[in-house]
């Protein structure tokens, strides 16, 4: 291995990652044009495969993650569903039926059956069981319930905390503020000086940190900009300055990193591609001018661009909700959207205007970096080369994927342009709603089946 005497240990790290990864590029670039189209391939069978194993079972190793096996079902179900397939009736109903016994008698989900509700994996097992969708899978979670816990987590700052003596985060925010918004319990007094706490976390780089006077994060920046969005506060966040911390975690190897000066990592896919597709439907919907903060090959990925070899097929247009926002609650008094049609359209996606906006990243070095970096051939998808595939970076890989696929759509029903996918159109994913990261179409049901109740 080659010594570097005067560099830092991030400066280190950064160049052996940097050397692994251009190596996969040049061995990708001296193949044929045959075996490239085959590495570009997304790997559907295998990863559906590798999914559907670990929702049926999972080795002794998997002890450590007792506390978070909602967020295993999430992952797993989440990732079939961007693929367009569906999990078996049986092992549908034994999903339900678990989380059904991780759901508290006194509201919200816990890692597993008796531990105590936790927001994390309350939003987890909510977004399984609205991925799942069907009436047996919306008619198992107990909103009234779900509303007290969720009031109980409510702290007098505003934020909320994870569980009971808990941390307060960002993430407890967002976790929060997503599930309620998804299940039509979002009122006044949940929403209730959360900006405040949001913004006060936001920092002098642009992003959004966990808490106040910590360091500016993807995750969080993701989850801050999330709940402000539902919240209808958006404009309280110095947007511009948040768009320049992103544009710039993406990297020379065209994935992104999650904090300044870190190594790249597949699950930033979403966590800071996300960023940029709530940004853009948020721009469009304004009708403003663009940021100049440059296009995706100008822009702080500063990463080659490539050419995608696509073969063009017919495509149904994406699913479209025609429903309007002004929801009608069981709690407390609604909270008011009626001033803020920007963020009415974004929540439901009903804006029917084109999203002039391009790509503020370089969609296809993103692609690329998942295709052949994080994507494992024989299933599953990994931070970066040499690491494990695991279904954690699985789910936020393939998030990511979808969210680059579609960036460049020009309105909400539209299919994306062959151009717009690396590698055959085959590999296209389904659509996601940004805001919760559920597929669309599986978001539609749930606001229509909670709209009615």
């Amino acid at each position: 291995m080659e010594s570097f005497p005067s560099l830092t240990v991030t400066q280190r790290d950064q160049i052996l990652v940097e050397q692994r990864v251009f190596n996969k590029y040049k061995a990708f670039y001296d193949m044929p044009p045959s075996s490239q189209s085959f590495m570009l391939e997304l790997q559907r069978e295998n990863h559906v495969e590798y999914l559907t194993n670990g929702l049926k079972h999972l080795g002794p190793s998997f002890c450590v993650l007792d506390a978070n096996r909602p967020w295993l079902c999430y992952w797993i179900i989440h990732s079939i569903a961007l693929m367009d397939e569906f999990v078996d009736p049986e092992l549908e109903d034994n999903t339900i039926d678990f989380l059904s016994r991780c759901q508290d008698p006194n509201g919200g989900y816990g890692g597993g059956p008796g531990q105590m509700p936790h927001l994390a994996t309350t939003y987890a097992a909510v977004n399984s069981l609205v991925t799942l969708g069907g009436d047996k899978a919306l008619c198992s979670i107990n909103r009234e319930k779900l509303y007290t816990f969720l009031r109980r987590m409510k702290d007098p700052n505003g934020a909320f905390r994870m569980h009971d003596g808990g941390e307060i985060d960002v993430r407890a925010c967002y976790t929060a503020i997503s599930v309620a918004s998804l299940l039509n319990i979002l009122d006044d007094d949940l929403v209730q000086d959360v900006g405040n706490y949001v913004v006060s976390c936001q920092t002098y780089e642009g992003g959004i940190a966990g808490e106040p006077g910590s360091e500016a994060h993807g995750g969080y920046t993701f989850c801050g900009l999330a709940t402000m969005i539902l919240i209808n506060e958006v404009d309280r966040l110095d947007l511009s300055s948040l768009i320049d911390w992103v544009v710039f975690r993406q990297g020379v190897e065209g994935g992104f990193q999650g904090r300044t000066n870190k190594l790249v990592d597949g699950c930033y896919s979403f966590w800071q591609g996300g960023v940029f597709a709530l940004l853009k439907r948020l721009q469009s919907t304004k009708g403003e001018q663009s940021v100049s903060v440059g296009d995706g090959e100008d822009s702080g990925a500063r990463s080659q661009q490539t050419t995608a070899s696509s073969d063009a097929t017919g495509e149904e247009g994406l699913n479209k909700d025609s429903s309007q926002a002004g929801s009608h609650f069981e709690q407390g008094e609604p909270h008011d959207t009626s001033c803020q049609e920007v963020v009415e359209n974004i929540d439901h996606n009903s804006s029917k205007r084109r999203a002039k906006v391009e790509p503020l990243f370089n969609c296809l070095a993103l692609q690329q970096y998942i295709l052949l970096c994080a994507q494992e051939p024989g299933g599953g998808l990994r931070d970066k080369p040499g690491k494990s595939r695991d279904h954690y970076h699985t789910c936020y890989c393939l998030s990511g994927l979808s969210v680059c696929q579609h960036s460049w759509s020009e309105d909400e029903d539209s299919p994306p342009l062959p151009h717009a996918i690396l590698g055959s159109y085959s590999n296209l994913l389904e659509p996601i709603h940004p805001l919760y990261n559920v597929v669309f179409d599986r978001y539609q049901e749930a606001h229509e089946f909670f709209s009615r109740s």
